[in-house]
């Protein structure tokens, strides 16, 4: 009897030291931290469409990332994620173990890419910045950026199509498609221009196209917030009084040549629908994507009597403002002494 107790007593010890070392394993192997990641950034797992656990694992491997390889891939088969591999771009951490990374990549719990749009002029600009942030190619980009239809589906031209893309962050997952990217952009769109933007927008004589067209003049002319509704001011005094608008980023714009800092008298004859010394009213489209603050700057404009304005010869980036002529022909002077002592001619 003795002897049959003091066995199960070593049955249960043994049993109970197993238990802990299996339960001390499975901890291991499923919370341990696992992985060689930049403890800041990690490390972004991009998984295309229809990529199997082959692809998965070679990514992994050939970027060194695992540490403990035979753990992950004993809990992935455990798990069944070799028969769950979801597409899209996942971050790894440094602090995580298998058995979260796993779970994230079966759930499909991707993370979003953050886009980040400014100092966009032209198409060009704009596909280079979102280059090759996702799964689709430049080429596919192009291709629904140029599309006409596609413009006009969304309530615009080929023209005026970039004023879609308002300046902003936006999180977008790595593996949507252009018209996807191209509905999330309307979206925002819609949501930024709510039905107050529209009624100041139409008391003034514009539309939410001509407010952004005029906002990106008034952009490139001046980066100084606080002086943005008095610029815009200045360009709808000339607007309302059937004036030419006379911007030199218009006629930069025609040119696109954005290396220009002094606009000549011969760049001035340039025939171009862009150019507002002899076109008059707004070009035709943006000729950048001008920020929020701009966008507001024209719907919120200052009344005032000024028709004039030119950069301060101080180059602080701000401007001196005239209702005459002759005035703004002194205030001009005075800026073309101070460019001249620079020796900027161009």
């Amino acid at each position: 009897m003795q002897k049959n107790t003091k066995l199960l007593r070593y049955f249960f010890i043994t049993f109970a030291l197993f238990a802990t070392m299996f339960s001390y394993y499975i901890w291991q192997i499923t919370k341990t931290p696992n992985y060689q990641v930049d403890e800041k950034k990690g490390f972004a797992l991009l998984i295309p469409k229809g990529a199997n656990f082959e692809t998965v694992w070679d990514s992994l491997s050939r970027n060194k990332i695992v540490k403990d390889e035979l753990s992950f891939k004993f809990l992935a088969k455990l798990l069944k994620y070799k028969d769950n591999v979801r597409e899209g771009r996942y971050v790894i951490k440094a602090n995580m173990g298998n058995y979260e990374l796993i779970k994230k990549l079966r759930s499909g719990n991707q993370d979003a890419v953050k886009l980040t749009f400014n100092n966009i002029r032209l198409k060009k600009d704009l596909i280079h910045k979102i280059g090759n942030k996702f799964e689709f190619d430049s080429t596919a980009l192009i291709k629904v950026l140029e599309d006409t239809a596609t413009a006009h589906k969304y309530g615009f031209n080929n023209e005026t199509f970039m004023c879609m893309f308002l300046p902003n962050t936006y999180e977008v997952f790595w593996n949507t498609t252009p018209d996807k990217l191209l509905g999330t952009m309307k979206t925002w769109y819609d949501k930024f221009w709510t039905e107050e933007r529209k009624r100041k927008a139409a008391a003034i004589g514009l539309d939410p196209i001509k407010a952004q067209i005029m906002a990106s003049i008034v952009e490139a002319e001046t980066k100084k917030a606080d002086e943005k509704p008095r610029v815009a001011g200045v360009y709808m005094n000339r607007l309302k009084t059937n004036m030419p608008l006379g911007a030199d980023p218009t006629v930069i714009f025609a040119h696109q040549d954005f290396t220009i800092k002094r606009v000549t008298k011969a760049q001035l004859q340039i025939n171009s629908p862009y150019n507002t010394y002899k076109v008059i009213g707004l070009p035709p489209g943006p000729i950048n994507l001008p920020d929020l603050a701009s966008i507001d700057a024209v719907l919120n404009y200052e009344k005032h009597d000024y028709m004039y304005f030119c950069a301060k010869e101080d180059f602080s980036g701000y401007h001196n403002f005239a209702v005459t002529y002759s005035d703004h022909l002194n205030n001009a002077k005075i800026y073309q002494e101070a460019l001249n002592k620079l020796k900027i001619m161009k």
